[in-house]
């Protein structure tokens, strides 16, 4: 089954520049564009697509609240934020505010493709530069996780689903995908087996 692709950007030619590279792209359904935070809603209340990506510098609204007001009336619709800004705070703002995914505008297609189809399955992507970005500000230091982080994360490694976890430690799916994606960025791991080969080698599991 197709992922429906949207993007919201206020740059033509970056709108034209990716649905060149994913038009003819096998399992992707282009679905259309917008060019402000306005115009995204509007759509969305026509109809809903998979996968959105999104820019953070928009006209009429920051990226950053766009993709938390979405994901507050859509929680299916998965986000990935689309910049030219690679700072550590603007990657974790985004994955705070809900985004699953995080890419900057010079991806190339096979990274593109990759962060589409990672995050349309519910799991979370972080392009090498966005994921280089975080480690330079931790400076290889072991991170500090919650009690209930360093659960989530032992329950990760031993290979349960979202769904088994939270009915494992009562709470929702929600909340564990929120940890999930609190322990990617802590450890500025681009998946899960890099997050286990981390926690791993720093002797957290």
């Amino acid at each position: 089954m197709a992922v429906k692709v949207f993007i919201v950007d206020d740059h033509y030619m970056v709108i034209e520049g990716i649905r060149s590279l994913l038009q003819h792209e096998r399992g992707i359904d282009w679905v259309g564009h917008a060019s402000s935070a306005a115009s995204c809603i509007a759509f969305l209340k026509q109809q809903q697509p998979d996968v959105i990506l999104m820019d953070i510098n928009l006209p009429d609204k920051n990226g950053i609240d766009l993709c938390k007001e979405v994901r507050e009336h859509y929680p299916g619709v998965y986000i990935i934020g689309l910049s030219t800004f690679n700072q550590q705070s603007f990657i974790q703002k985004m994955m705070e505010h809900g985004a699953s995914g995080y890419v900057l505008k010079n991806a190339t297609q096979d990274e593109l493709m990759e962060a589409i189809e990672t995050v349309a399955k519910g799991k979370t992507f972080l392009s090498d530069e966005a994921a280089q970005s975080l480690r330079k500000n931790n400076n290889g230091e072991v991170p500090v996780l919650t009690r209930r982080e360093k659960e989530v994360l032992e329950l990760i490694a031993d290979g349960m689903t979202n769904n088994e976890i939270a009915e494992k430690l009562f709470i929702s799916v929600t909340t564990v995908d929120t940890h999930r994606k609190n322990l990617l960025a802590k450890f500025e791991a681009r998946n899960i087996a890099a997050l286990i080969k981390l926690a791993v080698q720093m002797h957290l599991i």
